[in-house]
């Protein structure tokens, strides 16, 4: 028997789109297996070189839970390009400012740090509310 090896081609037409909702789940659990979806882990033909992975939808970010004291003590930092112009942020403040970086930061640490990587988070889209634009893709529920 060959070994099968999925192209390109029939990667990108087996996707699939699913929606996921982050109410009352803990943020380091949901970014992991949001994150084996977006690689194609999931899938019987997954092939580590191919972006192989579906689209996920995460709604209802601003409700995810934070366990131990990650809330005071995790801090997002950003810089200006100008001198002394390093700003950050606790997990706290950034929860209730920008909820959706919390999580994308946390998927993307997750993921591979290559070309292939950065691909495969394009297919990631986070909302803050219970709504979601993408109703014509027919997603479905990813239950995690």
């Amino acid at each position: 028997m060959k070994t099968y090896s999925p192209s390109a081609e029939e990667a990108k037409s087996s996707r699939e789109w699913w929606v996921v909702d982050a109410t009352g789940k803990t943020l380091g659990r949901l970014a992991s297996e949001i994150a084996k979806v977006l690689r194609g882990k999931h899938k019987p033909t997954y092939s580590p070189h191919v972006d192989g992975g579906d689209f996920v939808i995460v709604i209802n970010c601003e409700k995810i839970v934070v366990t131990g004291n990650k809330l005071d003590t995790v801090r997002y930092y950003r810089h200006s390009r100008y001198p002394g112009g390093l700003k950050s942020r606790t997990m706290r403040e950034q929860l209730q400012r920008f909820p959706e970086r919390v999580l994308y930061a946390a998927v993307k640490g997750m993921m591979p740090k290559t070309r292939l990587g950065r691909a495969q988070m394009k297919k990631l889209r986070i909302y803050a509310g219970s709504e979601h634009p993408h109703a014509a893709q027919q997603p479905k529920v990813l239950e995690i």
